[in-house]
């Protein structure tokens, strides 16, 4: 009967809609990346767009627009461990997808863009290229992400929350425009690649979360001009680059031992 049916499908909406405590922590991730954006407009592009300030970025809002893209991290990293424990929403996976996109592909594409506009020897279509392909390597992994089944444990390509931070590492370290646009492909690639990466579980999460309190300690340092704060956070930019590099080398590494492992083995037991 129409009617009856009508009556089932409200009793039903309202459950498959109800939020859980990690679809709260995956729209603080997407209110921080949209917030990001506002803090890398309003503090950065609009001021040197109307001279309200010298050429350059603004050291406060630059600031203020990572450390919100690091919290973001922090939701993302602690909305997978909620999940885990308690529940999710069967809205939970596509929620999370949407958060990530915001967070960590418009956010960094965004900040890349305004870079290109704002530095002294950028180029401002060129950077908009730049940008357009990080926005689309986080795309194209998050679609992936949702499609196809890794090993327990693992990533397949860079985390979008770990290529989003090296994104604006390489922008806040100040290299010359050919070689930051190089080192921003080049994490757009690790992003899209096969290259293996360990998830942030147990002491690697600890650890994870530790870099991102002692990233927010560095750039606030870095944003009140603190003694040394400029050779802090580019040390901290250079770290997460070395990282960002180093990961896969021990991914590759130990994937090449496994398969050795088990050709021995395969060996031995062909043996008489």
């Amino acid at each position: 009967m129409p009617e009856a049916d009508d009556v089932d499908d409200e009793e039903e909406m309202p459950l498959s809609l109800r939020l859980s405590i990690a679809d709260t922590l995956t729209l603080g991730n997407a209110t921080c990346g949209f917030m990001a954006v506002y803090f890398t407009t309003t503090g950065i592009l609009i001021p040197h767009l109307t001279g309200d300030q010298e050429t350059g970025m603004a050291r406060h809002s630059a600031a203020t627009a990572v450390i919100l893209m690091l919290c973001a991290a922090v939701f993302d990293l602690f909305d997978g461990l909620v999940a885990r424990k308690l529940r999710s929403s069967p809205m939970g996976a596509e929620l999370d997808n949407l958060s990530d996109l915001i967070s960590f592909g418009l956010a960094p594409a965004y900040f890349v863009l305004v870079y290109g506009m704002v530095a002294d020897d950028a180029h401002q279509r060129v950077a908009a290229l730049g940008a357009i392909v990080v926005l689309l390597a986080v795309v194209l992994r998050l679609a992936r992400f949702s499609c196809v089944t890794v090993k327990d444990g693992t990533f397949q390509g860079m985390p979008s929350p770990f290529g989003a931070l090296t994104v604006v590492s390489i922008v806040l370290l100040e290299l010359p425009f050919v070689a930051t646009l190089l080192a921003i492909l080049g994490t757009a690639w690790l992003m899209v690649s096969r290259v293996e990466y360990p998830k942030p579980r147990g002491r690697l999460a600890g650890a994870m979360l530790s870099w991102i309190v002692l990233s927010m300690g560095l750039l606030a340092a870095w944003a009140f001009d603190a003694p040394s704060g400029q050779l802090l956070l580019q040390t901290g930019c250079a770290l997460q680059l070395v990282m960002g590099a180093v990961i896969p080398l021990f991914a590759t590494a130990r994937r090449v031992n496994n398969f050795r492992d088990n050709r021995r083995e395969a060996r031995a037991a062909q043996l008489p």
